[in-house]
């Protein structure tokens, strides 16, 4: 079981502003942009262990950490037991921490958006930011405006309006637009490989990633993050299941969308 560090944070203020304790606060947009990865280290082990909590997901060194809400980056170099650490500061005091980092990819004080890729995730046992890691995994927490450490999921869950996407209307008016593709570009990241921002601007990170997707539908050919029309009959064999009853043509039109986008408004990929 790997575990996750056990380390007092301080109340530092870059890009938010700490509260006082009793201080009402709005709850700042937060999703979990790890629910594609294993829990390895449940909150509850942490806190039984001597941590001061947090939740630890399995995955490989170097994997793309995109941001839970928007905010404003701090890095932390060699974070005690926590190893090299990124705070994200939100709105109105809270942040969100993830330790064990092999990379940091931004500066201080860089703005970043929810999705935004903000460092890449280590714990290799004695490899340079890994801290007191045991192996490769990321450590996920929150502290709230009064500096106690919470956890992120119940956070979440607290706070459905952040809890994720919104569900798509493409699904009722078979019109694509920004709410569809970020949540293809959510799905793509959890399934496929996509490691850009969660934009809703689809470019060749986000096509290729749908290319690959597609493999399992039938399509075979580049990954090149240039659909074609193959690209888009393997998605019309994706929306078939969904409710699209209309031709294999790769020509998509309001039905093809409508089923693909109630593909993508499963809650899995909010």
């Amino acid at each position: 079981m790997l575990r996750g560090a056990a380390l007092t944070t301080g109340a530092l203020t870059v890009g938010g502003v700490v509260g006082l304790p009793g201080m009402a606060h709005a709850a700042p947009a937060i999703y979990n942009p790890f629910a594609g990865y294993p829990i390895t280290g449940t909150w509850e082990e942490h806190i039984r262990s001597g941590s001061l909590g947090g939740i630890d997901f399995g995955m490989g060194v170097g994997t793309n950490l995109p941001a839970c809400g928007a905010g404003t980056i701090q890095n932390i170099p060699n974070n005690g037991t926590g190893g090299h650490t990124v705070t994200i500061h939100h709105a109105d005091g809270y942040r969100s921490q993830y330790m064990h980092l092999s990379q940091f990819l931004l500066s201080d004080g860089t703005a970043v958006a929810a999705g935004t890729v903000v460092g890449r995730s280590g714990g290799a046992v004695g490899a340079p930011g890994s801290g007191s890691s045991t192996g490769p995994h990321l450590h996920w927490h929150m502290i709230n405006p009064s500096g106690v450490r919470i956890d992120p999921l119940v956070y979440v869950g607290q706070n459905p309006g952040g809890g994720g996407l919104p569900k798509t209307t493409t699904e009722q008016d078979g019109i694509p637009g920004p709410i569809c593709y970020k949540r293809m570009q959510n799905w793509l990241r959890i399934t496929s490989g996509y490691t850009g921002p969660i934009d809703g601007v689809p470019g060749v990170n986000t096509y290729a990633a749908l290319q690959r997707a597609m493999r399992g539908y039938g399509y075979t050919g580049p990954i090149d993050g240039v659909p074609g029309v193959n690209t888009w009959k393997a998605v019309q064999r994706l929306a078939s299941g969904w409710g699209y009853t209309g031709p294999v043509d790769g020509v998509m039109g309001p039905n093809s969308w409508r089923g693909f986008a109630r593909f993508l408004n499963q809650d899995q990929w909010d």
